[in-house]
């Protein structure tokens, strides 16, 4: 029963975890490398400890120095968030080791379904369906791989990397002409990404859908499924858009609760226990294969909240302390239809590239049905050492045509200045005919999607305006205010600010 936590992880997913601990009265403590000092997660933490002074995109990932925060701040629990340790079997072991508890599954759990080619194994031996491939879990040398190719697997194929995420490590081929290139381009990749430089062969489900599952498991062996989540809206692996429930699954109840059952006996395999994610491609007639878990949470949780009404984090912290599921599989009901897009600071008018500066005005969507989990603000630098996502908006409505109502009216609003974005790309995306008919796969905006430069330009200028319009407003509203205001020169702030560790 742990009654402080230390976040190991930045950005909005920090805050996130913040709210959740303040939510049932824990005390909180964040941690930041030197080009996070002025942070939103570093303020909003009751304690925030230097964990430089590695360069900054490798501040996170220093177990040594996050244990040591931890300990100095008295914090008996650390939760990872995703991306950085989140999956790391041996940051989980180490916080063991140091009697501080990992809010996340057993090292054991992380390192079976970190490592994709065991992971696929042990599906197997669970009667879990599994994307055809190569099946033996030793270390296949480019010859064998090639020969399985050739000989078994066919084409089209994947090569991926057996560890890591993301897309990293991953090539599709579909001619034996090009398979030797792709074996060695994708293990060199998955090497500079997760240090494995091991990769494996799965048949390429052409049309396919990417949905999963999202799994609560305690440690009474209790484990249920909150529904699922259609992730098909990808850019070279990389999801875009996130939507719950899934249009492709529809009223199909009986497939929805197969899968889910599915998923419940994937996690059970591995004595599972915390928040996770049974990932599965799902083919143009339903049928469905296994892909991977996420040991961890995901980034699009916040649409299964909306719909289910569980607080996933919330429930990571229960699950932490040593409480019982509060749920039965029969107590889940999904109501209504939510939304999420992915606010990187990227020009989809230019392939996507990153854009790097500082956002000089945000204004921030609101109203019903609109959630934004973000930790920008004005002044907030875009850097290259970390992910490029600003925000990620969330919209509801009783139906799916409601949510994407609600949503193209909250991008609309949406207004970011400094750097270019992702939201001309959503707006774009959600006036697609194909997409508001939910007749897309994952192959959907690499090969099908459209975005057209004039019009991105003419969206962009016309946003640029309103912000100005906006700014003007709020200089006009400001000045109102001071105006009639108490004269507070004599007012003297103090507070927890004050407790930030240099």
């Amino acid at each position: 029963m742990f009654q402080k936590v230390l976040v190991a992880n930045r950005g909005e997913i920090a805050v996130r975890i913040l709210r959740a601990c303040k939510d049932i009265g824990l005390q909180t403590v964040a941690v930041y490398s030197d080009a996070d000092r002025n942070a939103l997660h570093v303020r909003y933490a009751r304690e925030a400890y230097n964990i430089g002074p590695a360069p900054a995109r490798d501040s996170y990932l220093v177990i040594d120095k996050i244990i040591e925060a931890a300990k100095k701040s008295g914090a008996q629990a650390i939760h990872p968030g995703y991306g950085f340790l989140a999956e790391r079997a041996e940051f989980a072991q180490a916080c063991k080791d140091a009697g501080i508890t990992f809010i996340g599954p057993s090292p054991d759990a992380i390192t079976k379904m970190g490592d994709k080619i065991t992971a696929r194994g042990i599906m197997q031996k669970a009667g879990v369906p599994v994307v055809p491939g190569t099946d033996s879990e030793s270390d296949l040398t480019d010859e064998q791989l090639i020969h399985e190719a050739n000989n078994n697997v066919g084409y089209p194929l994947l090569v991926k990397a057996a560890a890591g995420g993301g897309g990293k490590g991953m090539r599709a081929v579909h001619s034996p002409d090009d398979i030797e290139q792709s074996i060695a381009s994708a293990r060199a990749e998955a090497l500079a990404a997760f240090g494995d430089g091991r990769v494996y062969l799965e048949k390429l489900v052409t049309g396919a859908r990417h949905i999963e599952i999202q799994i609560l498991a305690d440690t009474f062996g209790n484990t249920i499924h909150l529904g699922e989540r259609e992730c098909s809206i990808q850019r070279r692996h990389q999801k875009l858009l996130e939507e719950c429930p899934s249009p492709f699954i529809g009223t199909d109840e009986n497939l929805r609760q197969q899968m889910g059952a599915v998923g419940v006996k994937a996690a059970q395999a591995v004595n599972y226990v915390g928040a996770g994610t049974i990932e599965f491609l799902v083919d143009e007639d339903k049928n469905f294969y296994f892909l991977e878990m996420n040991t961890r949470l995901q980034v699009e949780h916040p649409v299964t909240e909306i719909v289910t009404g569980v607080d996933i984090v919330r429930e990571q912290l229960r699950i932490a302390r040593g409480k019982r599921l509060r749920l039965l599989q029969d107590d889940v009901k999904m109501n209504g239809w939510a939304i999420e897009c992915r606010v990187n600071a990227e020009d989809p008018f230019q392939k996507f590239m990153p854009s790097i500066g500082t956002i000089s005005s945000v204004i921030l969507p609101t109203g019903p049905g609109v959630r934004v989990d973000t930790a920008v603000y004005p002044g907030y630098e875009i850097t290259p050492h970390y992910d490029s996502m600003i925000s990620k908006l969330i919209c509801s409505g009783d139906t799916r045509a409601e949510a994407i109502l609600r949503m193209r009216r909250a991008l609309e609003e949406y207004r970011i200045l400094g750097v270019k974005t992702t939201i001309p790309f959503h707006q774009q995306l959600l006036d697609s005919h194909r997409f508001m008919a939910g007749v897309f796969n994952t192959q959907f905006v690499d090969n099908e999607f459209d975005i057209s430069t004039a019009e991105g330009e003419n969206a962009e200028i016309a946003a640029i305006l309103a912000a100005v319009i906006a700014h003007r407003e709020n200089q006009a509203a400001a000045q109102v205010v001071t105006k009639n205001a108490r004269d507070t020169s004599n007012w003297k702030w103090v507070g927890r600010y004050e407790r930030i560790h240099r």
